[in-house]
This record gives structure tokens, sequence and C-alpha cells, in this order.
């Protein structure tokens, strides 16, 4: 059943507005009680695919955004570059954001999202991928640790909707996976 398998591939323009669905509803879902309910609530899909298209015309391409299909359809988006210490890019990747759809959770289209992002990232020379994740978003710190990630002490706080949430900083080592 070939048509069930994921497949990764970069984002495009025509993905935005998919994409957006995918992280707001992402947000909604994943942060509800550990951010403010009202900048939830406010969060706009029509927004914030236009930030999405944005984005993309601009063409970073240190920046790689890439989404997971199956069956055709968009169900999950990641994305990643040089880790930003500050206004400052560092040699290491950081993993930015990674989303999947509503209601497709556990079915390994996230891990075949953050494979394919470490993939790149060893394939540029990168020895070392960095993210930030909300402190008390137990079920993303899984995620990360199941697939090599470890929280190396770093925490910063996120404003978020006047509110200030904690976040740990997780790192794994690439190098070994060349």
């Amino acid at each position: 059943m070939d048509d069930d398998r994921i497949r990764i591939r970069p984002m495009t323009l025509a993905d935005c507005d998919r994409v957006a669905e995918i992280r707001v509803g992402g947000w909604r879902g994943a942060y509800q009680g550990l951010i403010p309910q009202s900048y939830l609530d406010a969060m706009d899909v029509a927004e914030d695919a236009e930030r999405r298209r944005a984005y993309l015309s601009r063409g970073d391409e240190t920046v790689v955004d890439l989404v997971a299909e199956r069956g055709g359809a968009v169900v999950g988006w990641a994305c990643h570059g040089p880790y930003r210490d500050g206004e400052v890019r560092t040699a290491d990747a950081e993993l930015y954001a990674i989303y999947v759809a509503p209601g497709r959770y556990g079915a390994g289209i996230g891990h075949a999202l953050l494979q394919e992002s470490v993939r790149r990232c060893v394939a540029a020379g990168r020895a070392r991928m960095l993210l930030w994740v909300l402190k008390g978003n137990t079920g993303a710190r899984r995620f990360y640790e199941r697939a090599g990630f470890r929280a190396d002490g770093a925490e910063e706080p996120f404003d978020v909707g006047g509110a200030e949430v904690p976040e740990v900083r997780y790192a794994r080592e690439l190098a070994d996976h060349r």
C-alpha cells in the first residue's frame, strides 16, 4: 500500500495554508494550559499562512521547510536551519518547529520529519542539533528524548501573550550519524 507511505518533501507556497492549519492546530492542542488561552484563541490560520508565504517568498536558503505527505495530503511540517544565539547564527543546527496534524499523532509522521531534518543537517556538515521546547510539554519532551535528544541544562523564558513560559533546550550530537 504505497499510498499510505509517509513522503517528506520541501515545502512550497501551495502548502502554506495547510501548514498554517497544522501549526495553529498544533499550538492549540499541545499548548493548552501551558500558555494563555486568549493567545491560542486569537491565533488566525489565514494570518499564519500569509506570514509563511511571505517568509518562503524571501528565499532564505539557510532555513529548510519540509512537509510530510500521506495519501497525497500534507499531514506535518518541520523547519530547521542554523542555531540562533540571539541574533547570531552558529555552526550548530536548530530544529525551529515540528508539527503534526491533530488526529495524526503517533503515526510516525513526526519521527519521519525529524529523521529527514537530522539527515539533511548531517549532510550539511552540522555536528549538533539543538531545539527549544516548553518545559511543561512533557509529550514533546518524551518524543525528543526517544530520538536521542537530551536537555542540556539551558532554560529561557518564552514571552507569549504577555506571559513568560519556561523553555528548555535539548541537544543531540550528529557526528555519530554521518
